[in-house]
């Protein structure tokens, strides 16, 4: 085995099986994490490890760099912009892309959010470099892609927000009818701004604090400093309960959404 720290490890893992196995990673900051599932099933855990550690192999029994059936690896974007497909072309992606303003150091990927939308996004190019050197550049996807998908058609139409807290990044979400209303990210950093940002969200939605539920996932909990000040703002604030896989039962499905919820993503396309 190798000498990586696992949160999780499943006896039913075989690493001879690899290749019947999904691997997920999510990168955010400079840490990552992956998880290894065999259908809605997780077989291993890992959380925190560095960046560095996706180009480097720790040994030949490395469970990260396994011949995986499927590898899906989600990258945080330093910008994005949503095309609807109608207006969409494959050979414009580049035309697209100079909303962005797209610097040397980056690179520009391009694939289906859902039904309606187009997500084109750039990534640190560094960043991407690490990546290729043991994965396919197709197996990056735009990194809230998965829980996007995971959380638009839930919860009744127009009344909830859905917030995924990462380090000092909030995804914001609401949706009408099973379709995506409204997405964006913001930086923050303390509670204040949380709240600030949410509660801004909220109102140019225009909908009232009062009539909203917050769903919140990620690296939060209801009595922490960011869930304790939504609560003075909203009346109903709750933790997602969404499980994309399933999960040991010592680990909360909410903090690992994220993560998880890529297993509902395909590939991406570089330009």
């Amino acid at each position: 085995m190798d000498n990586r720290n696992y949160q999780y490890l499943d006896h039913d893992f075989d690493p001879a099986k690899a290749g019947n196995y999904t691997l997920l990673v999510q990168v955010g900051g400079s840490s990552f994490s992956f998880a290894v599932t065999d259908g809605s099933k997780v077989l291993v855990l890992a959380e925190g490890l560095d960046v560095s550690q996706l180009g480097e192999s720790s040994g030949e029994d490395d469970l990260l760099f396994k011949n995986y059936r499927q590898t899906i690896i989600g990258l945080p974007d330093t910008g994005f912009t949503f095309v609807p497909v109608s207006l969409f072309n494959p050979g414009k992606v580049a035309d697209f892309a100079r909303f962005l303003d797209v610097k040397p150091t980056e690179k520009v990927f391009s694939q289906p959010l859902d039904a309606e939308n187009q997500v084109i996004f750039k990534i640190n190019g560094d960043l991407v470099n690490i990546i290729t050197e043991r994965f396919d550049v197709k197996d990056i996807v735009f990194a809230a892609n998965g829980w996007i998908k995971a959380v638009a058609t839930e919860g009744p139409p127009n009344q909830y927000l859905y917030l995924n807290i990462g380090g000092d990044k909030v995804d914001i979400l609401n949706s009408r009818d099973g379709k995506l209303r409204f997405y964006n990210s913001f930086g923050f950093q303390n509670e204040d701004e949380l709240a600030y940002f949410t509660s801004m969200v909220a109102g140019e939605l225009q909908l009232p604090a009062e009539a909203i539920t917050l769903v919140l996932s990620g690296d939060i909990s209801t009595d922490d400093q960011n869930g304790s000040r939504l609560a003075k703002f909203f009346n109903r604030v709750e933790l997602n309960s969404v499980t994309p896989v399933k999960l040991p039962k010592q680990f909360p499905s909410h903090s690992l959404l994220y993560l998880t919820a890529l297993s509902l993503c395909g590939s991406s396309a570089e330009y």
